[in-house]
């Protein structure tokens, strides 16, 4: 990895194998051929901001469902 570049990694250890399922799971979603390679550089940035951004928004909808839950339970 060049100098002056971050590496993306998961917070939660041992979660990057679920992401990067999800990840694909969203692109499919969104009608955006996945590459082959891993190597994301061939996709537009549109496209890449279009499933980091789908793949945000469903993580914020799945917890915000989650506290709603738990708040019914109380």
């Amino acid at each position: 990895m060049g100098q002056g570049q971050k590496q993306n990694k998961a917070l939660v250890e041992g979660a990057e194998k679920g992401l990067y399922q999800f990840k694909y799971e969203v692109a499919n979603e969104l009608g955006i051929q996945p590459p082959q390679s891993d190597y994301w550089g061939n996709l537009t940035s549109r496209d890449c901001g279009a499933v980091g951004g789908n793949m945000v928004r469903k993580m914020i909808e799945a917890y915000e469902n989650q506290l709603a839950s738990q708040q019914q339970q109380q």
